[in-house]
């Protein structure tokens, strides 16, 4: 192929020959404006997706730069006095040149397409940049704001990330195609939600004829055919509250089918709370519609900081490697709530990635009482636009359902949570499914206990669950267990590869009736959504959702009548935070009847946002004023997790195995995402110890290996202490 005048992207071919494979710059940015276009038109914004594309990359036409990726990717080496050549901002003083009218919304996408979304102060200094005079100018073509959509303020923030997401997976995908035919072709493997469907219809039709028409089955038929009646409901808002064992997760996911082929979405986005659960989920969903239709996407990995940092003027390797993240292009997602709303609110290109495809879906959020009060406002703003403008539809399912609608009074005036407008339940209350699904009868034990007192409580039962809040608590307690029979202990100082292990040897446990002795102590990553069954159940003092929730682990098939769950506190204080606030608003519910009914639970959560403080901890709302985003300043902020913590990779199962080829062959997100489950985040004063003990070591920029096998407990996960240390104190 004849070399062009402005190259956008090369590749050797035969190193021999020295042959090279040569895109230029005008079909790069006809491909990626055909890619944002599609991408774009979702929205309503097809044009402006055009034109984001045509205009991203005209800074490659300076001749500094050409000059640069011509001795950089190895091409011409003899080329000297060369340096990375910045060229965003070429394309974003066009676009302000060329639709001044709607600057910043097209500059800032085209200015950020590497480097990420700048705070507006950053991104005007960056504007004050001369237009060179080597760059060709371009045609402007027509754009206007879409008639049907009517924007609130806070609306641009979302827009904005919208667009750059149109443009930055565009952008990639083209490159891709270029780069690497072979993985750009694989992804066009997926069916369509229309073609699925007909698998989920048959899937159920199996399950029902293999089923023995008990009272509970047909309470869950009658839960789908709820379901299936509204999904032809026009978009919007949703909720489905059922209690534990009605069949949540297919009721759900039968609706979210029904609606996304009556109304046309492109996919179903499911955001759960917990690995374990997202794990369980997935595994289900392979089941109905295969591996290449399903993606479990998790949170552990992050590209941006396993690539370092990345900069307007990083080479197109490094930038490539960093957005080989996942775009969510499957037709079923299931992912976690922070990968999620992190996404949402990031300026990085990696994350923001996927947005685009959050758009024209139907998103459900599982679990949805796990979301975190402090930034409710936000998520709640976030989704509305992605509803209003962006043509997504949100089930919300639980047993214990949150208020998400209507306006709620915090501590003082001045905190308020501005809730949805609407919600509608597909349940009607007349159904009474927390009475028709009564397992449970729930005990306050009022004396607080020692760790000691409860194991002994804990071994007066044969098979029993106790559900604990901090790692410590369940390290605790698993010691003082005697070891006979099955004994078990669950917390996140185990990494996903051993939890889910774990979680499948209880449930063999449980059905295997030679088995007479089973006790797991665990932490809350079990309470919700795990699919396990208990005769008797602790937790410790919580919340009222963490409770009902920990309930919900007992007797959950219902064949034991009604059993019983027993709630107790230690003799030390909880942590401050969510958990006491939760534990101290079911305190001061006094003279409660029935601890199941909806009404109980509204009740609680009013009670609960009465004694916040905030509900933008992050300040989200004041910095998203449409002339004054302040978009990586938000990224920072806000935090679904406050102590993030540092993932440490383990010396579990073959571990090591992926730690060794990524050193050999280096760093690449396929690698990481299957070292992904050998990882434990570690709170920061854990890590600092280990540093400090000389048990960690950094492999590559930013990933940390314990590599003694003896620091990772076969029963309860990483050991922070220094096992040496304390052998050479024992002898």
């Amino acid at each position: 192929m004849d070399e062009p005048n402005v190259i956008s992207h090369l590749r050797r071919i035969n190193k021999q020959t020295n042959e090279w494979l040569f895109q230029s710059n005008e079909e790069h940015s006809v491909g990626v404006a055909k890619l944002a276009a599609i991408f774009a038109d979702k929205i309503g914004f097809g044009d402006w997706g055009t034109v984001l594309g045509k205009l991203h990359d005209k800074g490659k036409e300076q001749k500094e730069f050409q000059s640069y990726i011509r001795k950089f990717s190895g091409y011409m080496p003899e080329i000297r006095n060369v340096e990375r050549t910045p060229h965003a901002f070429v394309g974003a003083l066009m676009a302000k040149q060329l639709y001044p009218q709607f600057f910043p919304l097209l500059s800032m996408p085209i200015m950020a397409h590497h480097a990420g979304l700048y705070d507006y102060t950053d991104f005007i200094k960056r504007m004050e940049a001369e237009m060179p005079t080597d760059v060709q100018s371009e045609n402007s073509i027509n754009l206007v704001m879409p008639k049907d959509k009517s924007f609130m303020p806070q609306d641009f923030h979302h827009l904005v990330r919208v667009l750059y997401s149109c443009l930055v997976d565009a952008d990639f995908l083209d490159t891709e195609e270029f780069m690497d035919n072979k993985r750009y072709e694989s992804r066009k493997k997926q069916k369509t939600i229309n073609e699925l469907l007909p698998l989920l219809e048959q899937y159920l039709k199996e399950l029902s004829e293999k089923s023995v028409m008990t009272e509970l089955n047909v309470l869950r038929s009658s839960i789908q055919k709820l379901c299936r009646d509204f999904a032809s409901e026009s978009p919007g808002f949703y909720s489905l509250t059922v209690p534990t064992g009605g069949g949540k997760t297919l009721s759900s996911l039968l609706w979210a089918m029904l609606h996304a082929v009556r109304h046309g979405k492109d996919r179903i986005i499911i955001a759960i709370p917990y690995t374990s659960i997202i794990v369980q989920t997935a595994s289900i969903l392979r089941n109905i519609f295969g591996a290449d239709n399903v993606l479990e996407h998790h949170s552990v990995f992050d590209a941006e900081v396993a690539f370092n940092e990345c900069s307007e003027d990083m080479d197109e390797m490094k930038h490539r490697q960093r957005l080989a993240t996942e775009n969510w292009d499957y037709p079923i997602v299931v992912t976690t709530n922070v990968q999620l709303f992190q996404s949402m609110f990031s300026n990085k290109p990696s994350s923001c990635r996927k947005l685009h495809n959050i758009c024209n879906s139907v998103l459900i959020l599982d679990e949805v009482q796990m979301l975190p009060m402090e930034h409710l406002q936000p998520i709640v703003d976030g989704l509305s636009a992605y509803q209003r403008l962006f043509n997504t539809s949100v089930l919300f399912t639980t047993a214990s359902q949150p208020v998400l609608s209507g306006e709620h009074r915090g501590c003082n005036p001045m905190v308020k949570l501005k809730g949805l407008s609407s919600v509608k339940e597909i349940i009607p209350d007349e159904m009474c499914l927390h009475d028709k699904l009564r397992r449970v009868n729930l005990h306050f034990e009022n004396q607080p206990v020692d760790y000691d007192t409860l194991a002994e409580k804990l071994l007066q039962y044969d098979k029993v669950l106790c559900i604990v809040n901090t790692r410590k608590d369940a390290q605790e307690v698993y010691s003082r267990l005697s070891k006979e029979g099955d004994v078990y202990h669950l917390s996140r100082m185990m990494c996903s590869a051993h939890i889910q292990k774990v979680i499948a040897e209880i449930k063999d446990a449980l059905k295997n009736p030679v088995v007479k002795t089973i006790r797991v102590v665990a932490t809350q990553l079990i309470e919700a959504g795990v699919d396990i069954d208990f005769p008797v159940v602790f937790r410790q003092e919580a919340g009222l959702d963490s409770v009902l929730q920990a309930a919900g682990r007992c007797n959950r098939e219902g064949k034991l009548g009604i059993s019983d769950a027993y709630v107790f506190s230690f003799n030390h204080p909880l942590p401050l935070g969510t958990l006491s606030k939760g534990s101290n608003t079911l305190k001061n519910m006094i003279e409660v009847s029935d601890w199941f009914a909806p009404e109980t639970m509204e009740d609680y959560f009013i009670r609960l946002y009465r004694n916040s403080d905030t509900f933008d901890k992050a300040e989200v709302e004041k910095r998203m004023k449409p002339g004054e985003l302040y978009f990586e300043t938000i990224s920072k902020e806000f935090r679904l997790i406050d102590d993030k913590g540092i993932n440490v990779v383990v010396n579990y199962e073959h571990s090591m195995e992926l730690v060794h080829e990524i050193k050999d062959k280096g760093i690449s997100y396929d690698l990481m995402k299957r070292l992904s489950k050998y990882m434990v985040n570690l709170r920061e004063r854990d890590f600092k110890k280990l540093i400090k003990e000389r048990l960690l070591d950094e492999v590559i920029d930013g990933m940390y290996v314990l590599f003694d096998r003896e620091q990772y407990n076969v029963n309860t996960g990483l050991v922070t202490d220094n096992h040496w240390l304390e052998e050479i104190l024992i002898h």
